[in-house]
């Protein structure tokens, strides 16, 4: 009777949960191919090869890519660091660590996340029902880390290189039965090829334990932009029905039957999140803005709107600056590392069908700009994004960046 009860209760908030998995849905069903084809694999190659496993491979690379990441850009890696081999399920739960929160959030965020990983709708809408607000900006994050699961090899956090077991365990094995027979003859340039993939990631989260001060600063920034978005999503759950309605009609929402209030007012505070709102208005040109203006129509139904987003781009062009040269900085390295390495050469042919050239030329600003930088200070460039991080105007322009180091 209570968890009827508890079912009645939730409502409309257990329709959030089927639709947070049904945005998920493409995503679990790759997931569960990923696992059936994997074992259909093994089953067929086992007996005739044998790949190594994923904590060997990883573990024997490690203490040769601390050296090379030290000849290269002169910093040591952490003594401390860890290495770590987590399943799907665990990973997921993971996932959520990497969400920046402050310590109010911190333990919702971890419970959303464990609650999706089990695919647990209903704990999703009890989690739901206790702080809407929270849900609305944290469950955009479950989605959009967990889509990505596929095509993650590694995190870094916390002293801790997290390898994806899940991906990397089992590809090669699928990519070699995908070949087929003769698995003999195909056998050494798969398994190059992920040892490729092994080397490409450990290499990647090292040299992001090496980035302190720019982890910390994105952790900051990170963590003020999902405190704005939550007094954003608490403004819009207290306006009325009526309020909502007429400002959704406006902004040329969806349409949403009045017995769903919460979901009127989740598609309003996803239409207003600045993520989206300021983005999708304005460009990408946002991150380099000093100031925003806001339609006088919504200005007036939410006075506090415009104020909102302007706290928010202080942060959040911290957090796009510190993530893009933390990213650029491990793509460049990884390039200069990797390049006559065999083995990532047959990672970037049999994983990801391309070659060495084409991975050169993909667009990059963090990569493109740390190339620049490099050139004019050599291996000092490393220790000097670290510790003089670049805002997002150098990011376009590294001249500003160089001519700021040089005062």
């Amino acid at each position: 009777m209570e968890y009827f009860q508890i079912l009645c209760d939730l409502g409309e908030f257990q329709e959030f949960a089927e639709a947070l998995f049904g945005q998920l849905s493409v995503e679990l069903d790759e997931e569960k191919e990923i696992m059936e084809l994997a074992i259909r694999a093994k089953d067929d190659i086992a007996s005739k090869v044998q790949f190594k496993e994923l904590d060997e491979i990883a573990n024997e690379i490690l203490p040769d890519f601390r050296r090379k990441i030290e000849g290269f850009t002169g910093i040591k890696t952490p003594e401390n660091v860890t290495l770590k081999f987590p399943e799907l399920e665990e990973l997921k739960r993971i996932k959520g660590n990497k969400v920046f929160a402050d310590k109010e959030s911190k333990e919702f965020v971890a419970e959303l996340f464990h609650a999706v990983a089990r695919e647990d709708h209903t704990e999703i809408a009890k989690l739901m029902q206790q702080d809407t607000a929270k849900y609305l900006v944290y469950s955009t994050y479950a989605i959009q880390y967990i889509s990505k699961i596929t095509t993650t090899y590694g995190d870094y956090l916390d002293s801790e290189i997290y390898l994806n077991k899940f991906i990397l365990s089992r590809y090669p094995q699928i990519i070699l039965h995908k070949q087929g027979e003769p698995y003999e003859s195909k056998f050494e340039n798969v398994n190059s090829g992920y040892v490729g993939a092994v080397k490409m990631t450990v290499l990647e989260e090292l040299i992001h334990s090496t980035q302190g001060n720019l982890q910390k600063v994105n952790k900051g920034a990170a963590t003020e932009v999902n405190k704005i978005n939550e007094e954003l999503a608490k403004v819009i759950l207290s306006l009325d029905n009526e309020a909502v309605s007429k400002l959704s009609e406006y902004c040329q929402l969806q349409a949403v039957p009045d017995d769903f209030p919460f979901a009127k007012k989740a598609n309003l505070f996803f239409f207003l999140n600045p993520d989206h709102f300021l983005i999708e208005q304005i460009g990408p040109d946002v991150m380099t803005f000093t100031h925003v203006e806001i339609d006088p129509k919504i200005g007036e139904s939410i006075p506090e709107l415009l104020g909102i987003y302007k706290k928010w781009l202080v942060p959040i062009q911290q957090h796009h600056a510190a993530f893009t040269a933390m990213e650029g900085m491990a793509a460049f390295a990884i390039e200069n590392i990797l390049e006559n390495d065999q083995d990532f050469q047959n990672y970037l042919s049999t994983f990801m069908g391309t070659d060495f050239s084409s991975y050169q030329v993909r667009k990059s600003m963090g990569r493109d700009f740390t190339k620049t930088v490099f050139e004019k200070l050599g291996k000092d460039t490393f220790k000097k994004m670290i510790g003089v991080p670049p805002n997002t105007r150098e990011l376009k322009d590294p001249q500003l960046y160089l001519k700021k180091l040089s005062l």
